[in-house]
C-alpha cells in the first residue's frame, strides 16, 4: 500500500553515538593495522591511515553541503532491513575488516608474498577511484542507506541521474574497487583473499537486492530497462 503521509527522514545520530565513531572509527584502523604488523613503526600502514582520512574526509565535507541527510540515513540500520541482507553482511563485514590485519600481517610482519610497487600503486588508485565514486552516488541519492529495504516511509523514488546512469548499482562498484584496493595498497596479495570473498558476497548481495526493488519499487523495472547493466557496463 502506497504511503501517502508526508515523508519521514530517519532520526539523526545522537552525540553518543557520533563522539563514538569519531573515536572508536580511528582506534579501530590502528589495531587492525599495527598490532598485527608487531610494530607502530611499519610505514605503509601511517600512509594508508593518512590517504583515508585525507579521502574519507573531503568526501564527507562535500557530502555535508550536497546531501546532508545521508548522514542520518546511513547511521543505523533501519527498521524494515531484510533479513537476508543482514546475515550477508554479517559475513562481508568481517570479511572487510579482515583485510587490514591480514595485509598487515603479510607485508607488514612476515613479507609471505611481497607485491610489486606498480601494484601498491594501482591499489591507491583504486581505492581512491572507489572512494570518489562511493561520495558521487550518495551526493545524488539520499536513500543510500546501508541496509536493503523499501523506505516507504521516506516516499523512495527511483535515482537516475549521476553514476545510476551508467549502472544501476555503483555504490557496490566502488566497494568492489576500494576492497581489492585496499589490500594492494597495504602491499599484501594474501588480503586478496577476504576481498575476494567481500567482493563476492557483495555481487549476490546485488542481484537479491536488484529482484527485490524491481518486484516493490515502484518505476523501478522500467529504469532497469532503461539502465541494463547491474555493476559492468556491457558485461553485467
Amino acid at each position: 500500500m502506497e504511503n501517502t503521509g508526508p515523508p519521514r527522514q530517519p532520526a539523526a545520530m545522537s552525540r553518543g553515538m557520533a563522539v563514538a565513531y569519531a573515536i572508536g572509527l580511528p582506534l579501530a584502523l590502528l589495531v587492525l593495522i599495527f598490532l598485527p604488523a608487531g610494530t607502530l613503526a611499519w610505514r605503509p600502514g601511517w600512509i594508508f591511515i593518512a590517504v583515508l582520512i585525507v579521502a574519507f574526509g573531503a568526501s564527507a565535507l562535500v557530502l555535508a553541503r550536497v546531501n546532508p541527510i545521508i548522514y542520518r540515513a546511513r547511521s543505523r540500520f533501519q527498521p524494515g532491513t531484510k533479513a537476508w541482507d543482514k546475515a550477508l553482511l554479517a559475513v562481508i563485514f568481517p570479511a572487510v575488516a579482515a583485510i587490514l590485519p591480514v595485509a598487515a600481517l603479510d607485508a607488514g610482519r612476515f613479507h609471505w608474498l611481497p607485491v610489486p610497487p606498480w601494484a601498491v600503486v594501482s591499489g591507491y588508485i583504486g581505492l581512491l577511484a572507489g572512494i570518489a565514486v562511493t561520495a558521487w552516488a550518495q551526493a545524488v541519492n539520499p536513500y543510500f542507506e546501508p541496509g536493503v529495504r523499501i523506505q516507504s516511509e521516506r516516499h523512495q523514488r527511483v535515482i537516475d541521474g549521476g553514476p545510476y546512469r551508467l549502472v544501476r548499482h555503483p555504490g557496490y562498484v566502488a566497494a568492489v574497487v576500494m576492497f581489492l584496493g585496499m589490500a594492494l595498497a597495504l602491499g599484501s596479495a594474501w588480503a586478496l583473499l577476504p576481498a575476494a570473498l567481500a567482493s563476492a558476497l557483495l555481487v549476490l548481495r546485488t542481484a537479491w537486492e536488484d529482484r527485490l526493488l524491481r518486484a516493490e519499487l515502484p518505476g523501478y523495472d522500467d529504469y532497469a530497462r532503461r539502465v541494463r547493466w547491474r555493476l559492468i557496463p556491457g558485461l553485467w
